[in-house]
């Protein structure tokens, strides 16, 4: 499969969208939602987007393998965003429908750690990254063992061995998913989703509070299969009725490097909302004897299961 885009920036909605000033289905204390209308977005049209491969959206953390005092490390989503005074002129601006707004990038943002870098394409002004439409500079910040903030991010990686640990399709096996230890140099430059117990609620139902269960997914390995054309009834019909529409969103990866998206919340649909499509599919873990030097413990748990077949990923757990 070819190398797909790594997710840098905020990603456009297929739909062009609008605000409406009611409770948010998605953020608690946001008092207003973002919602879709019918009309496709010129960007998805200008990115041939009936060409580009569909995949799922993942309901997790986004992090980053990248280079960090020398080696492949993994990073963690931290965007820079306004102190309260900064934040307060910037909604009272959007309020007002005015354009250009001013920020003064030196003053007006909280402060990150000395670590902390800017994602690709944010754009910069006399040496300053500046921040994008929602008033945020994306950003990422290196997981540290040390740092207890990223301990679950942490879980999942091992310096030791330089590796990672990976939920992946299974090569040569139809619907079947794996875990495996990747080394994290092959997966250099590329982003994936944190997912598992301690995740955004974990609505694929991984692990328990006495044993959590978390991996690494790369963006876009997961395809949607015989998907819809890109029209908004016809989608909207396939979240709801369709087995391969439980899940959180579709991304599509375009041709061009471009990343389109839509989430069940643009459509005013529920998310979770029962069974997913993820949590039911079936998993075997392969992780070898090449990790046995590993420190973590999430590593050799799953060392102990090398082999072991589960015919859901939500039933993996570390009594088999």
């Amino acid at each position: 499969m070819r190398r797909l885009c790594s997710v840098q920036q905020k990603i456009p909605c297929v739909f062009l969208t609008e605000v409406k000033e009611e409770a948010s289905r998605k953020r608690d204390c946001q008092q207003f939602q973002v919602v879709a209308t019918e009309n496709v977005n010129p960007v998805a049209v200008e990115a041939n987007i009936d060409c580009a491969l569909a995949t799922e959206k993942l309901d997790g953390t986004c992090c980053y393998v990248s280079l960090y005092q020398g080696q492949p490390y993994l990073w963690a989503r931290l965007d820079r965003k306004p102190n309260k005074s900064a934040e307060k002129r910037f909604k009272k601006h959007q309020r007002s429908h005015k354009s250009n707004f001013m920020w003064n990038v030196e003053e007006d943002f909280k402060t990150v750690p000395e670590t902390w870098i800017p994602a690709h394409r944010v754009k910069h002004h006399d040496g300053h990254p500046i921040p994008d439409e929602n008033g945020h500079i994306p950003g990422w910040v290196p997981v540290e063992k040390s740092n207890k903030q990223y301990c679950w991010h942490s879980s999942v990686v091992d310096y030791e061995v330089r590796a990672a640990l990976v939920l992946r399709p299974s090569s040569g096996e139809a619907d079947v998913l794996e875990i495996t230890a990747v080394p994290l140099a092959e997966l250099q430059e590329q982003t994936l989703e944190l997912i598992g117990t301690n995740v955004n609620g974990n609505p694929y139902g991984l692990g328990s509070k006495k044993q959590p269960v978390h991996c690494l997914v790369p963006h876009g390995v997961i395809p949607i299969p015989n998907l819809l054309p890109v029209d908004f009834q016809q989608i909207s019909s396939w979240f709801q009725e369709s087995p391969e529409g439980r899940v959180e969103g579709i991304v599509w990866h375009c041709n061009n490097g471009t990343l389109i998206k839509v989430h069940r919340h643009h459509l005013g649909l529920r998310w979770p909302d029962g069974d997913t499509c993820l949590a039911n599919r079936p998993v075997v873990i392969r992780v070898d004897g090449k990790v046995e030097a590993c420190s973590s413990s999430l590593f050799t748990s799953f060392l102990s299961l090398n082999g072991h077949f589960f015919s859901r990923l939500q039933d993996v757990n570390f009594e088999s």
